[in-house]
C-alpha cells in the first residue's frame, strides 16, 4: 500500500489475499489498467496468453486498496471512492496535511493519473517528510505530528523488510537501492522524476535525513532519474562500494545501438552542497 509495485503475480496475489479477508471485490477498483503491468516479462506473458490485465496490476492498486479498507472499516460507501469529496479522500487530505504540518484547505492538489488527488509541496517538505519516515520517533512530543509516529513505523518497518513489495523483482529502482543497502535508505519514485529517499539512523551512521529530487522535464525513460539518484545517495555517504558496485546499471545507464552494442551511458555530473550555502 506505500508501493508502485510492478503488477507481478506476487503483488497481485498479495491484494488478493487483502481483498478476499476483508470481503471486497477487486473489481471496484478505480485506478485504472493504463500501462499496466510495469514489469516487462508479466506484461509480454500475458500478452502471449491473451489475458488483458486488470486494474489489480496497475502499479498504484495497493493504494487504492487502502482507500477501500478504509471505506470498509468506516461503512463509507465505496462507489466514486476517488472524487475529493468522498470521506475516505478527506480523510487522506487531511492526514496528509498534518504529515506536512499544514492544514487541509492550504493543500494544493490535482488529479493523478490514477484517478485521486495528489498534493504539491516544494521538494524541500518533500525531503523533510522523508526525514520524518526515517525516525518517526525522534518526532518531539510536542509536535502535532507525533500521533502519527507508530503508523510511520509500521510503513517504514514494513518497507525496509519487503522491498519487493515497493517496487518489483526486476529492474526497479527504490527495490534495488533498498537491498543494495538494507535497513538504511527507504526509496520511492513517483511520477515525472521524482523521487524520495529516507536516510535511516543506525550505529555508525548520522541522524535521520532525508532527501528529495526532481528531473525538472519528467522521467521519460528513467535515465536521468536514476542516475542523479544513485549519484546523490553516493555524495551523502548512503552507499558503500558493494552497494553502487550492484546499482551501477543505475548509476551509469548505458545506451545500446539497434544491434545491441553500447554506444553511450548517461553520467550525472553535478555537487551536492548545504541548502545553507544556497539561501
Amino acid at each position: 500500500m506505500a508501493g508502485s509495485h510492478s503488477g507481478e503475480d506476487l503483488h497481485v496475489r498479495t491484494l488478493q489475499g487483502v481483498f478476499r479477508r476483508a470481503g471486497i471485490t477487486q473489481q471496484i477498483l478505480g485506478c485504472g489498467a493504463d500501462g499496466a503491468p510495469l514489469d516487462a516479462l508479466t506484461a509480454a506473458r500475458l500478452a502471449r496468453d491473451g489475458e488483458r490485465p486488470g486494474p489489480v496490476r496497475h502499479m498504484c492498486s495497493g493504494q487504492h486498496a487502502s482507500m477501500l479498507l478504509l471505506c470498509r472499516m468506516n461503512n463509507w460507501q465505496f462507489e466514486e471512492y476517488w472524487r475529493p469529496d468522498h470521506p475516505v479522500q478527506r480523510l487522506y487530505a487531511a492526514t496528509v496535511a498534518r504529515a506536512f504540518d499544514t492544514t487541509p484547505e492550504m493543500l494544493i492538489f490535482s488529479t493523478d493519473a490514477c484517478g485521486v488527488p495528489t498534493f504539491a509541496f516544494p521538494l524541500y517538505e518533500v525531503a523533510r517528510a522523508f526525514a520524518m519516515l526515517a525516525d518517526p520517533g525522534a518526532i518531539l512530543a510536542t509536535d502535532a505530528r507525533a500521533g502519527l509516529a507508530p503508523a510511520l513505523i509500521r510503513i517504514r518497518d514494513a518497507m525496509v523488510a519487503c522491498p519487493e513489495m515497493v517496487g518489483g523483482t526486476r529492474e526497479r529502482l527504490d527495490s534495488s537501492v533498498m537491498k543494495a543497502a538494507p535497513g538504511r535508505v527507504i526509496s520511492k519514485g513517483g511520477a515525472e522524476g521524482l523521487r524520495g529517499f529516507a536516510l535511516l539512523p543506525g550505529e555508525g551512521r548520522a541522524a535521520a535525513s532525508g532527501v528529495a529530487l526532481k528531473i525538472e522535464d519528467g522521467g521519460g525513460f528513467d535515465r536521468a532519474v536514476s542516475a542523479a539518484s544513485v549519484e546523490t545517495l553516493r555524495q551523502v555517504g548512503a552507499l558503500d562500494a558493494a552497494a553502487l558496485r550492484a546499482l551501477h546499471r543505475y548509476h551509469r545507464p548505458v545506451a545500446l545501438d539497434p544491434r545491441g552494442e553500447p554506444v553511450a551511458e548517461a553520467v550525472a555530473e553535478f555537487e551536492l552542497v548545504p541548502v545553507g550555502e544556497l539561501l
